[in-house]
């Protein structure tokens, strides 16, 4: 899923460049939705393994 958010910021820097300012602010503002949405699975998976861990010992 960061493969992909970083495949955004890459194409809205691009497009930046090249002076497309609605694709380029698109496209980061999909990089940034993605990032938010894998770092917030990443936590809640972090809570549940170290809840699961506690539960068992």
């Amino acid at each position: 899923m960061l493969k992909l958010a970083l495949f955004f910021l890459v194409v809205g820097l691009i497009a930046g460049a090249l002076g497309f300012t609605g694709l380029a602010g698109a496209s980061i503002g999909i990089a940034k939705v993605i990032f938010f949405i894998a770092l917030a699975l990443f936590l809640l998976f972090l809570v549940l393994m170290l809840v699961g861990v506690n539960l068992f010992r």
